[in-house]
C-alpha cells in the first residue's frame, strides 16, 4: 500500500478538518470548562489505571462515550468497503491518533475563553504531564502516530 504525497496530504487536510469541526463541537459542548468539567455527567477524579492509561486525567461519561464513538468513525470505511487488513488498520489509528492531538489544541486556539496563552500547564490543568510546552500525550502519540503511518506503507 505506496502512497504518493498528495494522498498523504490529502489524508492529513482531511484529518485536520475533521480535528477543526470537532474542537468547534466540544467548545460548544464544553464552554470555558475543559476536559468536560461543568457537564453533567458521572466522573472519575482518582484511579490507577487513569495514570496509567489516561495520563492521570479524569475519567467521564463524556469521554466514555466520545472516544469510542470516533474511533466508530474512522473505522466506518472498513464496514462500508468490506475489507480490512493490518496495514489499513495501522493508516487508520495513525489518523485517529492525530485527529486527538489535533482536536485536543484545536480547542485551545478556538476556544474564547482559552487561546493560546492558555495553552499551559497551570490553565490546562487536566493535561497533567507537560514536556517542551506541550502535552506528553502529543508527543507520545505523535510518535505512535508516525510510526504506524510508516508501517502502513511498508510492504
Amino acid at each position: 500500500m505506496q502512497t504518493s504525497y498528495p494522498r498523504i496530504f490529502l489524508t492529513l487536510f482531511w484529518v485536520l478538518l475533521l480535528a477543526l469541526f470537532f474542537a468547534q463541537v466540544e467548545i460548544q459542548i464544553e464552554g470555558a470548562s475543559g476536559w468536560g468539567g461543568n457537564l453533567p455527567t458521572w466522573r472519575i477524579e482518582k484511579h490507577w489505571l487513569l495514570d496509567l492509561l489516561w495520563g492521570g486525567r479524569a475519567m467521564t461519561g463524556y469521554h466514555a462515550w466520545v472516544f469510542p464513538f470516533i474511533a466508530m468513525f474512522f473505522h466506518f470505511p472498513f464496514f462500508l468497503m468490506q475489507q480490512w487488513s493490518i496495514k489499513s488498520e495501522a493508516r487508520t489509528l495513525s489518523c485517529l491518533i492525530i485527529f486527538w492531538i489535533i482536536e485536543d489544541f484545536m480547542w485551545f486556539l478556538m476556544n474564547p475563553a482559552y487561546g493560546l496563552h492558555h495553552f499551559n500547564q497551570i490553565d490546562a490543568h487536566w493535561h497533567k504531564h507537560w514536556v517542551w510546552g506541550t502535552p506528553i500525550d502529543y508527543w507520545i502519540g505523535g510518535a505512535v502516530s508516525i510510526f504506524l503511518f510508516w508501517r502502513s506503507n511498508q510492504k
